[in-house]
């Protein structure tokens, strides 16, 4: 494999930014890894609906291997576009990412396994998908000369922090399998910076939530379960604290860093609402018209970390990124959407009690 890189992945301040007033002019085609899966699906859906400026006319291109969490369902708003292509593979396939980067101006890498309680019970895939395909990807990124390049994270890779926010120079601490999975992969990202001088940037958002999230996360389980009128499980006394994050305002956010971030560099988006499980599960309840006798208490999850949050100080002095989505507009909403979508998660509900 060559080492060679071009001008464009060289140069490692504002001129590394993918959108200039000159390639601007042009279209942009992007491959969005793991676009078939909730979060990835709306960046592809929002950039193809011309949400991101910037980005407007883009193509893309999206690889997903469709495993049990990916759906082609929630790409069905834009599978008529001609900007749109789906490829179905695996990140970990050298051979067919050298016939998908030709061509290619930027990667946007969404692609992992994100279940903490799998990755409990078992943390193979979560290495070989998550480490080694980013591995893949980033060589891939080598032998093409890409210009750009976006690895999304979480904020779990910084473990637990008991007051504060997390800034992205806070050393990495990960707890669960899942998360150290990620960390590995953050780290590899960043060695193909500081390397090659790969033009990548890293972006790590806090819990997300919106339509089209897989029905085993924690907001989709609750809600489908107490619309069916079903228990739904509340590890320990619930006091552990999450930031939620719209995935509208994340994938956002990514557009932001894809066009302007600079390279090397960590990008925290946050949503600016703390909640401990239990209040999150309150306000499910009332959302739904139930009570806590739908709630069954079970033991704590194994190396459950008590709190994250970040510090958006960076993405928001340097981007102009803030949260535009409010909460409780939003929390609404998505139990609404929910009730109104039956037909999309049950048969997803079906397929995560078999995988």
């Amino acid at each position: 494999m060559s080492n060679s890189i071009s001008a464009s992945q060289t140069r490692l301040a504002d001129d590394s930014r993918l959108i200039t007033s000159e390639r601007a002019k042009a279209n942009v085609k992007i491959l969005v890894t793991g676009g078939a899966g909730f979060i990835g699906s709306n960046f592809v859906r929002r950039t193809l609906e011309d949400a991101y400026p910037g980005l407007e006319g883009a193509d893309v291109v999206v690889l997903d291997a469709l495993t049990y969490s990916g759906n082609l369902a929630n790409l069905a708003s834009v599978a008529d576009s001609p900007r749109f292509s789906f490829v179905q593979g695996d990140v970990r396939d050298a051979a067919l990412l050298d016939q998908l980067f030709p061509g290619l101006d930027a990667v946007v890498h969404f692609a992992a396994e994100s279940h903490v309680d799998r990755s409990v019970r078992d943390a193979s895939i979560f290495v070989e998908t998550n480490v080694v395909g980013t591995q893949r990807l980033l060589d891939a990124a080598l032998r093409h000369s890409l210009p750009r390049f976006v690895h999304v994270s979480t904020d779990e890779v910084y473990g637990s922090i008991t007051e504060g926010s997390w800034d992205e120079d806070r050393p990495l601490e990960p707890n669960s399998p899942y998360s150290a999975s990620k960390a590995g992969s953050d780290l590899l990202a960043r060695s193909y910076v500081k390397t090659h001088g790969l033009n990548l940037s890293i972006t790590r958002c806090s819990n997300n939530y919106g339509p089209f999230h897989f029905p085993e996360k924690v907001i989709p389980l609750f809600v489908t379960n107490l619309i069916d009128d079903l228990h739904v499980p509340l590890y320990g006394e619930g006091n552990n604290i999450r930031d939620w994050l719209h995935v509208d305002d994340h994938c956002r956010g990514i557009a932001m860093v894809l066009a302007q971030g600079r390279a090397g560099e960590v990008y925290n988006i946050g949503g600016g609402t703390e909640l401990t499980n239990k209040e999150l599960t309150q306000l499910l309840l009332d959302a739904t018209g139930k009570d806590w006798s739908y709630v069954d208490r079970v033991a704590d999850r194994l190396g459950h970390d008590l709190r994250y949050s970040v510090d958006i100080t960076k993405i928001s002095h340097e981007l102009g990124y803030q949260p535009q989505v409010n909460f409780d507009q939003g929390l609404a909403d998505v139990v609404q959407w929910y009730r109104d979508n039956r037909e999309w998660w049950e048969p997803l509900k079906a397929r995560a009690a078999l995988s």
